[in-house]
């Protein structure tokens, strides 16, 4: 324990404590250990919530997985080109098929099919 009384987490089981409410003793749920309210006097408790940055998705596929990768003889359906890279992802349960992502390296369009 630190110099202070750390009363976030329990002194017998190193449980978190649940936050004091309105009774006069905090009781910790795993060992029932009690700690008085008046421990909890004083003490300000700062939270911060980060959020990660949202990453674009690209239909599935990274830049680099987008011109790589071999080619199919499939038609694009936006320019008509016919041939297409494609790469495959497992994007579902492990008993269900793979996704196949396919990307047109002239135009650069994607489209992709569950298998």
């Amino acid at each position: 324990m630190s110099s202070e009384k750390d009363v976030e987490f329990c002194p017998e089981c190193a449980a978190i404590l649940p936050l004091p409410d309105k009774r006069e003793f905090v009781t910790c749920f795993c060992c029932k250990f009690t700690i008085p309210i008046k421990d909890f006097d004083g003490i300000e408790i700062k939270s911060k919530i980060i959020f990660n940055k949202r990453k674009t998705k690209n239909a599935g596929l990274s830049s680099e997985d987008q011109a790589a990768g071999p080619t199919v003889d499939r038609q694009c359906a936006k320019c008509g080109n016919d041939g297409m890279t494609y790469a495959t992802r497992q994007t579902r349960s492990a008993d269900e098929g793979q996704t196949v992502f396919y990307s047109c390296p002239k135009c650069g369009f994607q489209e992709s099919e569950f298998s």
